[in-house]
């Protein structure tokens, strides 16, 4: 059981949900490794290259900014990732042409090539267990698991409890 000071003169409360998220987040992150490794095994690609060509598939001619945005992963590791790409041939950057300090980055054929046949980075089997709940369930989880996101992140320190379904 985890154990809180409660904030009021620091007496201490049990929390026998918090065992349960900590087991559930240790789960997830499991099966998370598990596919990324899958992942890596039938494509070449780690879970966040992934996600990050698939920001460029979707978005097109894209900065890292946009990327950093879509993948919700630091502008560093993007440029970080889009290095490693970049090094395979599977994206191309180039700066714009009216502002030089602007970085585009797109697909390469290759790079399509290989998207046309990517598979889910969550995983098929997962992504047909959630399509088979219904509307209201699939809108209930993806809430719960995005506040708890908020509340594990430095970003949600601030974020009032009903603030999250807004953004």
């Amino acid at each position: 059981m985890s154990i809180i000071e409660n904030g009021n003169g620091g007496e201490k409360l049990q929390m026998p949900q918090a065992r349960s998220i900590e087991k559930a987040v240790r789960r997830i992150v499991r099966a998370h490794d598990l596919q990324s490794r899958a992942l890596a095994k039938r494509c070449g690609l780690t879970a966040a290259q992934l996600v990050v060509m698939k920001g460029v598939t979707e978005l097109g001619e894209v900065t890292s900014g946009a990327l950093s945005v879509y993948a919700d992963i630091s502008a560093a590791t993007v440029v970080t990732i889009l290095d490693n790409l970049e090094e395979r041939g599977l994206i191309q950057r180039y700066r714009s042409g009216s502002d030089r300090r602007i970085v585009h980055t797109r697909l390469t054929d290759e790079g399509r090539a290989l998207m046309t046949q990517a598979p889910e980075p969550l995983g098929e089997m997962f992504l047909d267990r959630f399509a088979r709940l219904s509307p209201e369930e699939r809108q209930t989880l993806a809430d719960a698991i995005a506040r708890l996101g908020e509340l594990m992140s430095a970003a949600g320190e601030a974020v009032p409890a009903g603030d999250v379904a807004k953004r």
